[in-house]
């Protein structure tokens, strides 16, 4: 596994890319520290729709971002949809790998950032952050990335997509129970 908190499947690193474009050529100060809020639990994400909602905890502030995510254009959502097969698709690395390979890379495009902290950037740590912890959630169920997109809404209005949850690949911790293994 490699050593970075964030991104470390192709559907993570799409969102990771968010906050991390690489036609950047300086560094920027603010990551570290939108990392930090990621990592130590200080952002929380709900998804409605295309938006995504975050309450930001940054010290003694509370800042609040929304961030909304276009739509997955048809020839992306049908490409997919062909690769989606079974009973229980499950989205792996190669899934996503072959979708790139047909030129249907479910990668998220904003269209809308609105946060309420002082900065008013559209790159502030605050947002930056959502990206960093949406990253963080979608390397754990690739689903999300499809979800924030309508995939599974809209596919289902449309044509027939196995809407079948994504098993998560890691287990938190403090959930597991010593006394079921010793």
């Amino acid at each position: 596994m490699p050593d970075s908190d964030f991104g470390y499947t192709p559907w993570g690193r799409d969102w990771v890319r968010l906050a991390e474009p690489l036609r950047q050529t300086r560094p920027d100060p603010q990551l570290p520290r939108a990392r930090r809020l990621a990592r130590d639990g200080k952002v929380e994400i709900t998804i409605d729709g295309r938006t995504v909602r975050a309450v930001i905890h940054h010290g003694r502030n509370v800042f609040v971002a929304n961030i909304e995510v276009a739509a997955m254009p048809r020839e992306v959502m049908a490409g997919i949809s062909r690769r989606l097969s079974g009973v229980r698709p499950v989205l792996t690395d190669e899934l996503y790998r072959a979708l790139a390979d047909d030129g249907h890379r479910p990668v998220p495009h904003v269209v809308g950032i609105d946060c309420g902290c002082p900065a008013d950037a559209p790159r502030c740590v605050h947002v930056l952050a959502v990206y960093y912890e949406m990253a963080r959630r979608v390397d754990d169920d690739p689903r999300i990335a499809l979800d924030a997109q309508d995939f599974f809404r809209a596919s289902s209005h449309g044509a027939d997509v196995p809407t079948a949850t994504t098993p998560q690949r890691w287990i938190a911790l403090n959930s597991l129970k010593p006394d079921n293994y010793f």
